[in-house]
């Protein structure tokens, strides 16, 4: 007797920790998703995926815990963005995040209406379609504006001013990029307070063309360079310093990540506020707000780090004034 009872207590048991496994696995699948749209490689991105994170976590969510996350990296070719926009769609994520990336915000609008889509771009999204307005975007998608596109004429005043014998300002851009046509057009507008003419240098999607970019201005003397924001240029960073550093040349970032590896100077956005701030929009979106009525946001911090062992390297003696602007000096 007492061992029937003793089989009886063993199979309720067994019975409902059978009946849990399903719940597990149930809630398990409940667990929200995040696609993660990013531009360059896990290994190239993974300093400002820490700053998505805290972004994230300022809102409640930690990956892992409550919240998963689909990562998707384009290796810095712009073309696989559809591909994989449309890969994140057919998973039936949450919402999409592309910070720091406008192709990936296109082509994830282009894959989806229904999804939430939060972008981290540097260009105008009411111009390229993105949305209706900055203040209501009116539909799935909503995220933080850069400026990196509107700060070309600040970077190439100062170009002239650390660089005024060049005769000639090279603006490197990467063609047939989301950014592109915007980025050459607030060159062409910076023109008549220059004094000297910009050319525009293309460079494509792979470190060949990059170097035989280099290789073209090395032919001609004179020259000051500007790089224009691009994730693929971010990606290959060590390579523009370094070929900078090998030509000469007076060069100006958009980033703070080129001047901390020896590049001369950098003026922008500061990336990791970009990835943070997506990252708040995310996780707010996560928590049942709509991107129809999430106001695109404009970044809080902007960054100017001077390097005086590249400038000394250079020859460049670097204005005072200058240095005081300057959140950061490296020497």
């Amino acid at each position: 007797m007492a061992s029937s009872i003793g089989r009886r207590k063993f199979l309720a048991a067994l019975g409902g920790a059978a009946a849990a496994w399903p719940l597990a696995a149930l809630a398990q699948q409940r667990m929200p998703v995040i696609g993660f749209l990013g531009s360059t490689s896990a290994q190239v991105g993974a300093k400002f995926l820490e700053a998505f994170r805290k972004g994230l976590s300022e809102t409640g969510y930690v990956e892992g815990r409550n919240v998963a996350i689909e990562f998707r990296w384009a290796g810095g070719r712009e073309d696989r963005m559809p591909e994989l926009a449309a890969d994140l769609v057919r998973r039936q994520v949450a919402v999409i995040a592309a910070p720091a990336s406008t192709a990936g915000a296109l082509a994830a609008k282009a894959a989806t209406s229904s999804i939430p889509i939060v972008f981290g771009i540097g260009s105008d999204p009411v111009a390229l379609g993105l949305v209706a307005s900055l203040n209501r975007p009116g539909g799935n998608v909503t995220g933080i504006k850069s400026l990196n596109v509107e700060l070309t004429a600040k970077r190439l005043g100062l170009l002239r001013e650390l660089a005024p014998q060049a005769t000639r300002l090279i603006a490197l851009v990467s063609p047939n990029a989301a950014l592109t046509d915007p980025t050459v057009k607030e060159v062409h507008a910076s023109v008549p307070t220059l004094g000297v003419p910009v050319e525009i240098l293309y460079a494509g999607n792979s470190d060949r063309d990059i170097e035989a970019a280099f290789a073209n201005l090395s032919q001609k003397p004179g020259a000051a360079l500007l790089v224009t924001p691009n994730a693929f240029f971010l990606a290959r960073r060590a390579l523009i310093v370094t070929l900078a550093a090998r030509h000469a040349l007076p060069t100006v970032y958009f980033a703070r990540e080129f001047a901390d590896i020896g590049g001369l100077i950098s003026y922008g956005t500061s990336v990791d506020n970009l990835y943070e701030r997506t990252g708040i929009y995310t996780g707010r979106v996560l928590k049942g707000e709509k991107p129809a009525d999430l106001p695109v946001a404009q970044p809080t911090k902007f960054e100017m780090v001077i390097n005086l062992l590249t400038a000394k390297a250079l020859a460049i003696d670097v204005p005072p004034t200058l240095l005081a602007l300057a959140d950061e000096v490296i020497e």
